[in-house]
């Protein structure tokens, strides 16, 4: 019997299940799984009669809220595609997206809208606005109201016919290119990830999750469809503040969360996460650079919860490995061995095949010693990226995903990463392309050459520090080009520190060395170049 793998199934069966359960707690807004089900079956008829219909893209500018949550379903309903943009984008990276996509209807949150109104005249395929309501913020005039849309729509069920194979999202993601790329994840990719999460994150309908991942990035990883299949309760999370963090893990009895580490690092320094009552069990899910030892005792020796290191990409919906310990290593390693496996990428996960190969594409030694890179296939990995098929073939060969993180293999099936072959800096969990910021640089009248490096930091993990060679006689300051860029480009991604040197190290064919320059920042900071 063939039934198709389909997201809406997920909130299907928590409706049916879990009716008069809490499913979304937002601010002071608190909805039952049974009222969501209406909801979001209004917003697909309003939706559909505003011409949207299989297929159509849907761009959602917002923080985590509500409103979103609703759309993702809603579109799933229609055959629809959701396009999810990061917030902390500049007007121009919204205009390239969205024309890109071609999004037919744009939903925005009121408190955003500025960043979109400069750009409105440029958007070529958007017939549609919708405003999502901010307390204190105006709608903007002329755009549909999402309240008001909801409130005049049927709660029938739609009836469109969705194969698993059909898009749901497709999401835009930093790359070696100047440009953004679009993910293309099918109900079939997200779906099999949200099993992934069910099983290995174990969730359950006792879970009240916290949504301190932005629903942007990566669909909030999946939460919103596996914890929603599970019957647990989805808290949203406006803006990140730790003391609030602290606050809501208290009062709404979180259970689990996904955050990058630097939130989690600011969790840890919040003096109230010293003094809370938090008699439940919480586990925290944690992506990006692996973080130290130390860091996971930290988590579990002073906040008491326990950790659970993931890793993963855009393209693979995103979880490749996670970082369980085997029972034979729990029962007989020390405690000290037990937290260094904690934080390394980790074990492939059900339904993904992991391998890390060299440069002939051959498994390199299980001795966590080799380095090659990782790559990956599976039911999860994408279809391909949106409207380039060039890019497509160049990440999936034979039938495998070169994921271009290099990592060693132990003789446990360990995976950990080293080191970033296509020179992308996770500040903050966000993914910043040095060669967009060197494009940016080499419009500096005074930049001869320039290369975008990640060093160490305490807050961020990573951030982009820049190296120039200036021009003859050229006159600036390290503050001049960190301005230059600001005014350019969104400031998450600018550099934070600038270098000037008479020349930049480079190989025989010319091509910069960029490990050679990385190399005594990082190993002045106790890490391993490669």
């Amino acid at each position: 019997m063939y039934v198709p793998l389909l997201l809406q199934d997920f909130l299907k069966r928590a409706v049916y299940h879990y009716p008069q359960k809490t499913a979304v707690v937002d601010g002071e807004r608190r909805f039952t799984y049974a009222e969501i089900g209406k909801r979001v079956n209004r917003l697909a008829n309003a939706f559909q009669a505003y011409g949207i219909g299989k297929g159509d893209r849907i761009a959602v500018l917002s923080p985590n809220r509500l409103e979103m949550y609703e759309a993702f379903y809603a579109a799933f309903l229609l055959g629809a595609v959701i396009v999810p943009l990061n917030t902390r984008l500049v007007p121009a990276d919204y205009e390239y997206i969205v024309n890109h996509s071609g999004a037919k209807m744009f939903l925005i949150d009121a408190e955003l809208a500025p960043l979109i109104e400069p750009i409105i005249g440029q958007l070529q395929s958007v017939e549609r606005y919708v405003s999502l309501p901010v307390e204190g913020f105006k709608n903007h005039n002329g755009w549909l109201i999402y309240d008001d849309i909801i409130e005049s729509a049927s709660e029938n069920a739609v009836d469109v016919e969705v194969d698993e194979r059909d898009m749901a999202t497709i999401l835009y993601t930093s790359g070696t290119t100047g440009r953004p790329k679009g993910v293309i994840q099918t109900h079939r990719s997200l779906y099999m990830n949200a099993i992934n999460t069910i099983i290995h994150v174990r969730a359950e309908d006792e879970d009240v999750l916290l949504h301190t991942l932005p629903m942007f990035h990566v669909n909030g990883w999946g939460t919103p469809f596996s914890f929603t299949g599970m019957g647990a309760t989805h808290v949203m999370l406006r803006k990140i503040d730790p003391k609030h963090i602290v606050h809501l893990v208290q009062t709404e009895g979180v259970t689990v969360a996904c955050m990058a580490p630097t939130v989690l690092n600011m969790i840890l320094n919040e003096p109230t996460s010293k003094t809370a009552s938090i008699p439940q069990n919480v586990r925290v899910v944690i992506a990006g650079s692996a973080p130290p030892p130390s860091f996971v005792k930290a988590v579990e020796k002073e906040l008491g919860w326990t950790f659970l290191q993931v890793y993963g990409m855009t393209e693979v919906s995103p979880f490749v490995t996670v970082g369980h310990i085997k029972k034979d290593i729990r029962d007989t390693a020390d405690e000290e061995r037990i937290h260094r496996l904690k934080a390394k990428a980790g074990i492939s996960m059900i339904n993904v095949e992991a391998r890390v190969v060299n440069e002939d594409g051959e498994d390199v030694e299980p001795n966590g010693e080799e380095i090659g890179e990782v790559i990956c296939r599976s039911n999860s990995v994408m279809d391909g990226y949106w409207l380039q098929p060039e890019e497509t073939a160049r990440s999936i060969v034979n039938g495998w995903y070169h994921t271009g993180d290099m990592a060693t293999i132990d003789e446990n099936g360990y995976i950990d990463i080293v080191d970033r072959k296509k020179d992308i800096i996770i500040s903050g969990g966000e993914n910043i392309s040095s060669i967009e910021v060197e494009g940016t640089l080499y419009e500096h009248p005074a930049v001869l050459e320039a290369a975008i490096i990640a060093i160490p930091h305490e807050k961020w993990g990573e951030v982009p520090h820049a190296v120039c060679v200036l021009r003859e006689n050229a006159n600036v300051t390290e503050e001049d080009i960190i301005a230059f860029c600001r005014e350019r480009m969104a400031h998450f991604k600018c550099p934070k520190s600038v270098q000037f040197v008479a020349e930049l190290p480079k190989t025989a064919s010319g091509k910069i060395q960029k490990v050679v320059l990385r190399e005594p920042f990082w190993k002045e900071a106790g890490r391993k170049v490669n």
